[in-house]
């Protein structure tokens, strides 16, 4: 269980951080000056000096098993401590063992169930179900092993995480409720370490442009990990894009696949957008923020707002510390957020999730009115 004190990104910190990696500290420093609405709400706050100090005493080449991560931003199928101190669980698999008439098969599925391979296994099916031929393309999706990651299943051919299959479902729900074969140019918000960017580019037939923005330290590596799957040049950097006055989607599309960007920044985004995308954190923000990222996709024409939400809203914060919220936001909360948007469908069962302790991750559509 993380502590919560001293938990401030202070001068030392960043300090380390500027020596090992000035990108992220490029981004940490001018955070310093953005507007709050731009910041990170209590619960990333919280959360940011954890996930620094993991990588700093770990390196970014590893990103995918550190404890921070898998805590806050490298979501898992595997139940909680699996993957790096199963000692809770032995005395369950050695019962197992231990039976009169032992059933090594038996041994076997527990084992899969805890690690997570039966849940993943059945998203994959719903995945192989669900996805057809039109664009946008799914077939091909298959995940890299770059930043080692801790948890990732073979299936067929292609390599999955629990981040992927998240996507992939959210895209087959898509395509079951409209036209995708005209989205160009996607723009996610809190995107993790930039698994739709993999899926989307990493399927020339796509032919899509990706915009990734969110908060230090998770922007960086976003950047470090789609520069490593579709090269340097490719990939647009904060560094390089903070010196534009303005961030034409047209002229960034002519010279990269993908780039990321930090939330201030999205005040210079000009143009216009097909679809707009969050998964997940929004429901890890304060409302006023959330409606201030929705109204930039509203201002920027989206055609299409697809989120993956908690319907029953976050845990509230219970002291400032706290990872959770001060005022959790539900499911039919987003049709006020939404004003120029119609609900177009909502989904727990098959491609959300529906869970035990009554809190269900929700897939919600919206498209723009006419």
């Amino acid at each position: 269980m993380l502590s919560n004190k001293n938990n401030s990104i202070g001068l030392p910190l960043r300090k380390q951080v500027g020596a090992k990696y000035p990108l992220l500290s490029a981004m940490l420093s001018d955070m310093k000056s953005a507007p709050n609405v731009y910041k990170p709400t209590q619960f990333w706050e919280n959360a940011s000096s954890f996930i620094i100090q993991d990588l700093l005493a770990h390196g970014v080449e590893d990103f995918r098993r550190l404890k921070t991560a898998l805590s806050f931003f490298v979501p898992t199928y595997g139940f909680p401590g699996w993957w790096d101190d199963r000692t809770p669980y032995q005395s369950l698999i050695n019962s197992l063992a231990s039976m009169k008439h032992p059933d090594c098969k038996l041994e076997l599925r527990l084992r899969r169930f805890l690690a997570g391979e039966k849940q993943a296994y059945a998203d994959y099916r719903v995945y192989l179900a669900a996805h057809d031929t039109r664009a946008l393309f799914l077939d091909r999706a298959n995940e890299s092993p770059i930043g080692n990651p801790l948890e990732q299943y073979q299936f067929g051919e292609a390599h999955f995480s629990r981040s992927m299959l998240n996507y992939l479902l959210g895209l087959c729900f898509l395509k079951s409720q409209v036209d995708t074969q005209k989205i160009g140019v996607v723009l996610e918000v809190g995107g993790g370490f930039g698994t739709l960017g993999e899926i989307l580019l990493g399927d020339d037939r796509n032919n899509c442009f990706y915009i990734n923005v969110d908060i230090p330290p998770v922007a960086f590596f976003s950047t470090w990990y789609l520069q490593k799957l579709f090269g340097i040049d490719n990939v647009g950097v904060y560094e390089d894009l903070k010196k534009l006055d303005d961030l034409d989607v047209v002229s960034l599309q002519q010279r990269y696949k993908a780039v990321v960007l930090c939330p201030w920044q999205l005040t210079k985004l000009k143009g216009s957008v097909d679809l707009f995308v969050n998964f997940i954190s929004f429901q890890e923000m304060e409302p006023f923020v959330v409606q201030n990222y929705l109204n930039h996709a509203d201002r920027l024409g989206t055609g299409h707002v697809l989120m993956r939400n908690l319907r029953e809203g976050k845990e509230k914060a219970t002291t400032k510390d706290s990872f959770g919220v001060r005022a959790p936001i539900r499911g039919e909360d987003y049709d006020s957020f939404l004003p120029n948007y119609h609900l177009r469908g909502k989904n727990t069962e098959p491609f959300g999730f529906k869970t035990a302790d009554g809190f269900h991750s929700e897939l919600r559509l919206y498209s723009r009115c006419k």
